[in-house]
């Protein structure tokens, strides 16, 4: 990275309108965003390694503007696989939500499929990018696993920041890149550890009871941290997921290919029966929920019905606010005119390299 790393201006605008969240739950805090209306069943976006609630701004500031609810969260800091389900479900009940849609890149792609396999109930769908099946691959590479938790922070980082690719890389990549890099600078040390410790951690991905067709796998074709033998062995698990191609985006897609990413969100939510709620937008003020009470969520459904509008409500209507478009962003194309012209979408189709 090359001189001091300066916000972008629709990051500095999106912490202006959307609030952050820090919360204790048990023992472990959360920090996260929750923003659009609540009667929508959330799409749930979980970081990598190097990752945190804010890397998804873009998609929380696109696709609530549409009427979709995004909570982007922080890994909390969990040292085995057993300990991430159990405080990931305390953090869903803790916000009164049940049923849920996933949005997982690298580390948290294969967190999320973990969270499917054991509390299949609450999971409705699945959109995985640049992930992985196991964790084999990540403890090989990494001998010095033990004494992670006792290993001094600017080493950690340093370990960090070598996965993701140095330049030369197109602007919006480069971007991208120094936007994480500055992510990472604000972990602790003990976040850092019990991230690299989930990376590790002996696990694999059993068999899950979600079908094939409520996944969707979106990669970039062009290189990333995972290593493509990986991310085919995830697209052989689920030979029936929808795929989502990106040409080019490198490890970091949400933020250097959003417009195409965000049009996959979108287009997964739409066919797994999530139904957005634009008509809420202009209804929901800062301090105010933007759910009536007759739209609130109905505790008695059956929580294996097929997935539709869950219309959850949290505890703490004030995250609702109204989001105005930023100044520098563009949302004036039809879905139709995005899809011809960002993004291919192959469906049952099979999985191949780049």
């Amino acid at each position: 990275m090359k001189g001091p790393f300066s916000a972008p201006g629709d990051y500095i605008y999106f912490k202006s309108q959307v609030p952050l969240h820090k919360i204790p739950i048990g023992t472990k805090q959360w920090r996260y965003y929750d923003f659009g209306p609540k009667v929508v069943s959330p799409l749930i976006c979980i970081p990598g390694t190097a990752g945190t609630a804010d890397v998804y701004y873009k998609q929380i500031m696109s696709l609530s503007m549409k009427g979709y609810r995004v909570i982007s969260v922080d890994i909390p800091r969990v040292w085995n696989h057993h300990e991430w389900i159990q405080a990931f479900e305390k953090f869903l009940d803790a916000i009164d939500v049940h049923h849920i849609h996933l949005y997982g890149t690298s580390l948290g792609g294969f967190l999320a499929q973990l969270f499917a396999q054991h509390r299949p109930r609450r999971v409705r769908s699945l959109i995985l990018s640049n992930s992985f099946l196991d964790t084999r691959s990540f403890s090989a590479a990494m001998p010095w696993a033990p004494v992670v938790s006792w290993t001094p922070s600017f080493l950690l980082k340093r370990y960090v920041l070598t996965g993701i690719r140095d330049g030369p890389h197109e602007p919006f990549i480069a971007d991208s890149v120094d936007f994480v890099v500055s992510q990472v600078e604000t972990l602790s040390r003990e976040d850092l550890a019990s991230r690299l410790t989930l990376t590790v951690d002996a696990a694999s991905v059993g068999p899950l009871l979600l079908s094939d067709s409520f996944i969707t796998i979106m990669d970039t074709n062009d290189y990333c941290a995972i290593p493509q033998q990986l991310k085919d062995q995830l697209g052989e698990r689920y030979p029936e997921a929808r795929r989502a191609y990106l040409k080019t985006g490198g490890d970091f897609p949400f933020l250097s290919r959003p417009d195409e990413v965000n049009l996959h969100l979108q287009l997964h939510l739409r066919r797994v029966g999530v139904e957005a709620r634009p008509d809420l937008i202009q209804g929901i003020s800062r301090g105010g929920s933007g759910a009536s009470p007759s739209e609130e969520n109905d505790k008695g459904e059956d929580p294996d019905d097929p997935p539709k509008d869950d219309g959850e409500a949290t505890k703490d209507p004030s995250t609702d606010s109204q989001l105005h478009p930023a100044p520098e962003s563009s949302e004036s194309h039809s879905l139709d005119d995005q899809l011809l012209s960002n993004a291919r979408v192959d469906g049952l189709m099979p999985l191949h390299g780049s």
